[in-house]
């Protein structure tokens, strides 16, 4: 067919937020002015102030607002008499560059159907951000306007992305669309099993279930909907349940297995959707609130990618939705650490703040060595190539599972325009309590499976560093977890399969044995601090300099080690601590103190025990002894191991173990098989 009869492909359509999601209208529609900030040239580089104050004060205070009244639907909007509004935001401008780098789409055109006088106005940014008018068009009347655009010049960065001007009466945007002629590969348009495993939160699954069901033309290539459920609370049970899965139109399965933990639940997404012939598997959280449009950017951009590529979304936080948790993160190789691809890049940026046009470095493209599975979209030819998630319950699996994918040629995108909104990590501190285990033992592994520096680089350095962090600061429990991580790390991989339903109960059986590991909901239910409260021993109000150390260091393990803590400090406490002071350097003088979790949900008594903390750190010693003598073994037989232990064929058993008979399935009760070859 010629390019001049076919029909266009829709890369990506002009979308506004959801009814009710007033606090989302940053990353949907920009009433700012056009140029935004003043951008400071610094050596031919544009910057923004670094002071917040300053972003503040420099961002244009046009009197244009987008209120929310003049959204009509999820496409159509009024631009009221006098106004400007841009498009060029989170969700609404092209992501030019990405399109450039991984597809074989050239150029675009973008289409805009207007109603009223006005005028439409298409920009493009560069890579260090500079904004760049294209072309302007006036409008009168109901019109459609078309504007062919190349994606030449976007080799490390830039948006493409256009404003709406009213005239002396309202502008009516009716609908907008950034399109293609270029034809797919094989296969165009894929379909996908879109996974969610959960662990007793019912409640978002429905709600996400209930998202989709309203949005049916983003399911038109969605094979299955497919919940793996591993809690008790079950999502068939939750009210509601019968009629959006009527909704859904027998695209709804249920599994119904053992806590897998996410490596377990999503490593079966993966094999169902092998198994079902799908061209991928989608993998969400269940604690997410989805943007449906992003399934079908996802799932588009994945269609013209060179060769496949596993396609990723953003976060936001739940709880300030115009904050996005990172743009993208790489590996760093030397420490195993998730770190910033740039240096000029910020987490947690809040695009109320300073919107995309205002935010230069936002304009360079990014690239990821992974992608977080809050949302990711994997090949099944990927699946087929290097296996499943590895089995480690949760942490690192994600990651794991990017690098080991890069080494097999298949690169991550983290694709813009296409998010959910998640909790915060700053609502959360899985570095201490139970997850201690799980990060601590599969860093390590990682590190044993892709670190290119001898003895995993600073590895082993940090964890030591991290042990003795948690003892001074009186974290018995989470120190016996990377104790027991440290041991499970030496006895090799092949127990990995056999230690997914066991380790967590394991883990929570120590609990008892730690008052550190016993929250209680309210302070009142611990003794009142003594008078004269406060640390006895010295805790700094800051983190000792390098300097400063050493001797602060050894100082501070020769009291903790040699000095016994008051008898009356294990009948009452010397004070309380809110999270955000809950910091190695203040704990470490305390020899007994209250502190509050990160999710504001109760407290815990930390008590200083010189025996505990004599015998874990001699432990601590003696097997990072071991792991140094014994790293470059275990680096092969890890690597040997990969292949097997994350096969079909181990994860199969895996599940024919930990399936609960009353699965419930859209068609039947089916077993896994293995892997099907694409139907």
């Amino acid at each position: 067919m010629s390019t001049s009869t076919r029909t266009p492909s829709v890369l990506q359509r002009v979308i506004l937020p959801a009814d009710g999601h007033v606090d989302t209208v940053a990353l949907y529609v920009d009433a700012g002015s056009v140029n935004g900030v003043r951008l400071i040239e610094d050596d031919g580089m544009y910057r923004l102030p670094k002071k917040r104050e300053d972003k503040l004060n420099l961002i244009s205070s046009t009197p244009a607002e987008a209120h929310f009244e003049d959204f009509i639907s999820r496409r159509s909007m009024t631009v009221r008499s006098g106004a400007r509004l841009s498009f060029g935001t989170y969700f609404n401008a092209f992501p030019a560059s990405y399109w450039r780098r991984w597809t074989t789409v050239g150029s675009v055109r973008l289409q805009v159907r207007t109603s009223g006088r006005g005028a439409v106005i298409v920009y493009k940014s560069n890579a260090r951000g500079v904004v760049q008018r294209v072309e302007s068009r006036r409008v009168d009347g109901e019109q459609s306007n078309s504007f062919e655009l190349t994606l030449k010049p976007f080799g490390d960065g830039g948006w493409y992305w256009f404003d709406l001007a009213a005239g002396a009466d309202d502008l009516v945007l009716e609908e907008a669309a950034w399109l293609t002629d270029t034809v797919a590969g094989d296969g165009f348009p894929g379909n996908v099993t879109l996974e969610i495993t959960t662990m007793n939160k019912p409640d978002y699954c429905l709600n996400n279930a209930r998202i989709l069901a309203a949005n049916p033309e983003i399911l038109t290539n969605v094979s299955e909907i497919l919940i793996v459920d591993q809690g008790t609370r079950k999502v068939e049970a939750e009210p509601g349940f019968a009629e959006v899965a009527e909704q859904l139109k027998g695209k709804l399965r249920i599994i119904n297995q053992s806590n897998l933990g996410g490596s377990g639940g999503f490593a079966r997404g993966m094999f169902e959707a092998v198994e079902n012939g799908s061209d991928y598997a989608l993998l969400l959280d269940d604690d997410v609130v989805i943007e449906p449009e992003s399934i079908a950017r996802m799932l588009t951009f994945a269609d013209y990618c060179r060769k496949p590529t596993i396609v990723g979304g953003h976060m936001f936080d739940l709880y300030n939705r115009t904050t996005m948790h990172t743009f993208g993160e790489v590996v760093d190789p030397y420490r195993i650490q998730p770190a910033l691809p740039h240096t000029d890049m910020e987490l947690r940026h809040d695009f109320a703040l300073a919107n995309l046009r205002q935010t230069p470095w936002m304009h360079r493209r990014v690239d990821v060595d992974y992608n977080g599975w809050w949302m990711c979209l994997i090949p099944t030819a990927v699946i087929r190539d290097i296996g499943l998630s590895l089995p480690v319950f949760i942490k690192w699996d994600d990651a794991e599972y990017g690098l080991r994918a890069r080494e097999a040629g298949f690169a991550t995108v983290s694709f813009p325009g296409s998010a959910v909104w998640h909790m915060s990590w700053g609502d959360k501190d899985d570095l201490v309590g139970w997850q201690s285990y799980f990060h601590e033992r599969n860093r390590t592994i990682t590190a044993l499976l892709h670190s290119p520096f001898g003895k995993g680089g600073r590895v082993m350095r940090e964890s030591v560093q991290n042990d003795v962090k948690h003892l001074i600061s009186m974290q018995y429990f989470t120190q016996h977890g990377r104790l027991i991580a440290l041991e499970d790390i030496l006895n090799g991989p092949d127990a990995l399969h056999s230690q997914l339903a066991t380790k967590l109960p394991q883990l929570n059986a120590l609990k008892a044995a730690y008052p550190d590991a016993q929250i209680k909901d309210d302070v009142d239910d611990f003794p009142a601090p003594r008078l004269g409260r406060g640390p006895q021993g010295g805790g700094a109000e800051g983190s000792p300099s390098k300097k400063q150390l050493i001797p602060w260091a050894a100082k501070t393990m020769a009291r903790q080690l040699l000095k016994a803590p008051a008898a009356s400090s294990a009948e009452r406490p010397q004070g309380y601590l809110a999270h955000r002071d809950n910091r190695w350097w203040r704990l470490a003088g305390y020899d007994s103190v209250v502190v509050s979790n990160a999710e504001g949900t109760g407290a815990s008594w930390y008590q200083r025990d010189p025996k505990v903390m004599k015998d874990m750190l001699a432990k601590s010693a003696r097997l990072h002894a071991r792991l140094f003598r014994e790293w470059d073994e275990l680096a092969k037989q890890y690597r040997a191991a990969l292949p097997r232990i994350t096969s079909f064929e181990a994860w199969k058993k895996t599940f024919e173990i930990h399936t609960q008979t009353d699965s419930h399935s859209r068609t039947d009760d089916r077993a896994p098989s293995g892997p099907a070859e694409r139907k």
